[in-house]
């Protein structure tokens, strides 16, 4: 276990969580066995944890449209380009476990193009970066040629709304120095 700091801020402790914090804490350390250092540190801000939280859940646990495998993807891709390590590492390990791929997060992490992708990965890769880079620059015609890929509106839209909200959280683990756990580095290899 790293004796970093959690965060560059002051994190509370769990018995001085609100109930609600603190039960979706100790819920999640049952399941994973550690408390990833997002969730402390964002337990500082009690209203943020909780509307950061329903948005995650919202983009991430759906079960229609995007696989969940792929919904690591964009966030592995875009937290890459990000320089978010926190991102790149927690979410890379969940993409491991997802894809039962070992290898794909690395690949995608240090170099999508290189990446043994699916043609539909490659899709959503090449979208979610241009969002990333230049969300501007997007037209009608970029929306029709993911249509033309097959995708639905709605995983268009996962897609777009997956990278926005991972920018998000990719400036506030980099802005409040928020390290990966080290339990992530290891799992699903």
């Amino acid at each position: 276990m790293s004796d970093q700091a959690i965060s560059r801020f002051a994190v509370p402790e769990l018995d001085d969580m609100p109930p609600d914090i603190r039960e979706r804490i100790e819920t999640v350390a049952e399941r994973s066995g550690f408390v990833p250092n997002v969730f402390v540190a964002l337990a500082a801000r009690p209203e943020e944890f909780r509307a950061f939280f329903a948005m995650h859940d919202t983009l991430m646990d759906k079960s229609e449209g995007l696989s969940k495998a792929e919904r690591e993807l964009i966030v592995v891709a875009t937290s890459a380009r990000n320089d978010c390590l926190y991102c790149v590492v927690a979410h890379g390990a969940i993409l491991r476990i997802r894809s039962k791929r070992p290898l794909l997060a690395d690949q995608v992490a240090i170099n999508p193009f290189k990446a043994n992708l699916t043609n539909r990965e490659r899709h959503i890769i090449d979208f979610a970066l241009h969002v990333a880079e230049d969300s501007r620059s997007i037209t009608d015609d970029r929306i029709d040629e993911m249509r033309s890929h097959g995708f639905t509106d709605d995983e268009i839209w996962d897609i777009g709304a997956i990278t926005a909200f991972f920018a998000l959280s990719n400036r506030l683990a980099n802005f409040a120095g928020i390290p990966p756990n080290d339990e992530f580095f290891t799992m699903g290899r």
